[in-house]
């Protein structure tokens, strides 16, 4: 009988234990050491064109905030895409002749930034620059729905 008693009370001191253990960890969970930040504007996707005159990319005008520019090259040879403008040299590529790439980036400054197509080749002809126009940031993604 007297080992029984022992059994429990060692269960009931293993139980105190953990409990108190709980009550520290839950403790050091102060709602200062999560700040509330608000969240990034939600991406705003634009789509670009490689002609064998220029690119253009639509919309041409969007705020501060992540930006995601898929393009397409429409010309018979490889090109590099590369977004410039405001200490921003982000290049994609080469894209191979009707054929996608994607250019991500977060555009933290307001200004004007350039699309450029290149070309690993030389070329006489120039590709004209798409110009974006990137004006003050965009609202916070807090309230939208089923964004990752």
């Amino acid at each position: 009988m007297w080992g029984q008693a022992t059994r429990e009370h060692g269960r009931g001191s293993a139980l105190v234990a953990v409990a108190a253990l709980v009550a520290v960890a839950a403790g050091g969970c102060r709602s200062e050491d999560f700040a509330n930040e608000p969240r990034p504007p939600a991406p705003v996707q634009l789509t670009g064109v490689i002609t064998d005159k220029r690119v253009t990319v639509s919309p041409n005008q969007v705020g501060t905030g992540p930006i995601v520019i898929i393009v397409s090259n429409q010309t018979d040879r490889s090109r590099t895409v590369s977004l410039v403008g405001n200490g921003v040299n982000e290049i994609v590529g080469p894209i191979n002749p009707l054929d996608t790439a994607t250019l991500q980036f977060t555009l933290r400054r307001p200004g004007l930034y350039r699309v450029r197509a290149g070309s690993e080749v030389a070329t006489s002809a120039q590709v004209g620059a798409a110009r974006l126009i990137v004006g003050a940031g965009r609202q916070s993604s807090r309230d939208e729905v089923q964004l990752p």
